[in-house]
């Protein structure tokens, strides 16, 4: 069963783990973390966000957005913080 996201300006999207992880990885490079650190980061946090996303009937792109943020928090806050402030504007 496919799991859709209400995005931003209110159009649905189907959930997409692999932008979850290219965001996570390329938040923690711009932290200077090693390849291997922003793969293992970004693959729990993708792992942890498809589990999380089954137990939702419906979730927001903020819904997710702050669920990422609290799990890579307890991961590297410096990545979360880059995260964070670094949301994509689109």
């Amino acid at each position: 069963m496919h799991r859709y996201i209400i995005k931003r300006r209110g159009h649905l999207e189907k959930f997409d783990e692999r932008k979850v992880y290219a965001s996570c990885y390329a938040a923690c490079l711009n932290c200077h973390l090693t390849k291997y650190e922003a793969e293992k980061i970004a693959e729990k946090v993708s792992k942890r966000i498809k589990t999380w996303i089954k137990t939702k009937k419906q979730s927001t792109s903020d819904d997710i957005f702050k669920e990422i943020i609290k799990i890579m928090n307890k991961l590297d806050k410096d990545a979360a913080f880059m995260y964070e402030t670094h949301r994509d504007v689109n």
